[in-house]
């Protein structure tokens, strides 16, 4: 099960999840982001990952594409912050 909470203010909107991003829940993810940027520019969203306990490669791979798109990924725990650190320096070789 995956927990998403999207928080808006002026400089922007969090996405917040809870849980695991993994099977069904990593399409409900990219639903949630796809009608986030619709309305916001997509360097105006954050990624909190510090609630999340497991992400399968599907999941990887859509924050991924999100980071590529201009989310700024957020992470506390050790494993997300691997994620995260992951993905961003995949990124800056490119």
């Amino acid at each position: 099960m995956l927990r998403i909470t999207v928080t808006e203010t002026l400089d922007g909107a969090t996405l917040s999840l809870d849980g695991r991003l993994a099977g069904p829940w990593v399409v409900e993810l990219s639903r949630c982001w796809t009608e986030l940027v619709l309305v916001r520019r997509r360097h105006d969203v954050r990624v909190r990952l510090d609630e999340v306990t497991f992400i399968d490669e599907t999941g990887k791979a859509l924050l991924r594409r999100m980071h590529e798109r201009g989310a700024t990924l957020l992470a506390a725990g050790c494993m997300t912050r691997a994620i995260v650190d992951e993905i961003v320096g995949a990124a800056a070789g490119r």
